[in-house]
């Protein structure tokens, strides 16, 4: 008498189809092989990453051979590092991870081992570990269990259901701040591993073939994403080293234009009049000649007069009276210093507005007052800040403002005008503690949220065909 509950073998032959949904590679073909212990899959790129005491493995799939071209990027914890000896005879120490073994719906964890396996037929070896008890080995068949398809890999579903794999993120940043300090901490919590760089001290090898972006004398590894947190002082030379990585082509949240050009504020606003962004009447002058004409483009007292170079609230002047703007501007060229002259928009009441924009969207909006007798809102000042409710066209415009610049996240500064939002700067490097504060929102997650949608799909690319 048979017990018809019992769970039917499954049948394996000696070639099966099979998928690793915790890696994202929903079919490949294994080779059975019951003379190996473990399993071993065949990969590129193989780069640990992580803390110590919890290290992990980055690396990329190639599940079809003869398609180098198809890329899956994975990453995994690491249990452990094996001496494999493999069928001709050589030894090889190996990675070993743990991922979900799936076959007709049936599931179970194995161990896999990470080595290259370009010479062998099979992209794929399933040992001893991986084959459940109830599984028997037909040696003379192969395929016994459903066929699958290469074709999963061009399909819109098949980018959607990648897994989270863990990324390798740097954030460039001189400080340690609070702003630096909770992206990593964000990163971290998130199962990625974050790295800080000193920009200044990063060095470049510039050349067609292999650029590269080296740091206290070695190479620096491949990052999914750079979070560039550079300082104005330190501009021009930030710059370029984001620029090497995008050469790289690493994912950068901000690109190196973009930065460069936020931080030039004639430049800044030329760009932004050109995209029909509201802001305060400006202008420019070089001449002693023009101070006249300059102050009438712009209007009556009192004015703004800003350093180009101005951060933080410092080099803004405000000039009561037409007298004293005379003054200011005298006083300016004579420290051969560029300078804007700006109208003083006084419904503002020394109160602006600041919008976080990342990725396209206003994720939080603050609402900062000056110190008292202080026209200037900055935290940094003294100034204090409030969640605030923003208008329709201050979304717009804050949107507008960050895309002139291409910024993946930026800090645009509004004044409430009569006569609609005015932006006063676009900020590339914002601070993350005043806005975080203020209205208990979690940027750093926003942020990451932005990241994680941008490198997480697998870059599948077509065979190229010739017609």
């Amino acid at each position: 008498m048979t017990d018809d509950t019992a769970p039917q073998p499954l049948q394996f032959g000696w070639e099966e189809w099979i998928s690793l949904p915790d890696l994202g590679v929903p079919a490949i073909k294994a080779k059975v092989d019951t003379g190996a212990r473990t399993s071993a899959l065949h990969a590129f790129d193989i780069e640990t990453f992580g803390p110590s005491a919890r290290p992990k493995v980055r690396f990329t799939v190639h599940p079809i051979p003869g398609r180098d071209d198809l890329v899956i990027p994975c990453s995994a914890a690491i249990i452990d590092r094996r001496e494999v000896t493999s069928s001709n005879g050589e030894r090889e120490l190996r990675y070993v991870i743990q991922s979900t073994l799936s076959v007709n719906g049936d599931h179970w964890p194995i161990e896999i081992t990470l080595t290259n396996r370009a010479t062998m037929a099979s992209r794929m070896l399933l040992g001893r570990q991986a084959l459940k008890d109830h599984i028997s080995i037909v040696a003379t068949d192969r395929f016994l269990q459903p066929e699958l398809s290469y074709d999963v890999y061009h399909t819109a579903r098949m980018r959607a259901a990648q897994p989270k794999r863990a990324l390798r993120i740097a954030v460039l940043s001189r400080e340690d701040n609070y702003s630096t300090r909770r992206l990593v901490e964000e990163g971290e919590k998130r199962g990625h591993a974050v790295e800080v760089i000193d920009t200044t001290r990063c060095y470049m090898a510039i050349n067609a073939l292999a650029p590269e972006v080296h740091y206290d004398g070695k190479r620096l590894p491949r990052y999914d994403a750079v979070i560039p947190r550079i300082g104005a002082s330190i501009t021009a030379y930030g710059a370029a080293v984001i620029r090497q990585f995008e050469t790289i082509g690493t994912f950068c949240v901000n690109p190196s234009a973009g930065i460069v050009a936020s931080r030039d504020k004639l430049y800044a606003h030329q760009l932004m009049a050109r995209a029909r962004v509201g802001m305060p009447n400006t202008a420019f002058a070089a001449s002693p000649k023009d101070t006249g004409n300059l102050i009438g483009l712009v209007g009556t007292a009192p004015l703004i007069v800003k350093l180009l170079e101005s951060t933080q609230g410092k080099g803004v002047v405000l000039a009561e009276t037409r007298k004293a703007a005379e003054s200011v501007i005298d006083a300016f060229r004579g420290l051969k210093a560029n300078f804007l002259v700006q109208d003083f928009v006084r419904e503002a009441a020394g109160e602006d507005i600041r919008c976080l924009v990342i990725g396209g969207r206003v994720v939080a909006a603050m609402k900062r007052t000056g110190a008292e007798g202080d026209f200037r809102s900055n935290l940094h000042r003294g100034g204090t800040a409030k969640s605030v409710r923003i208008t329709r066209a201050e979304r717009e415009t804050a949107i507008r403002a960050a895309k002139v610049f291409d910024l993946n996240l930026a800090g645009v500064d509004l004044l409430r005008a009569d006569t609609g939002p005015k932006v006063l700067e676009v900020n590339s490097s914002p601070g993350l503690e005043g806005i975080e504060g203020a209205t208990s929102r979690n940027i750093a997650g926003a942020l990451y949220d932005m990241i994680e949608a941008r490198v997480r799909p697998a870059p599948v690319r077509r065979r190229k065909t010739t017609g």
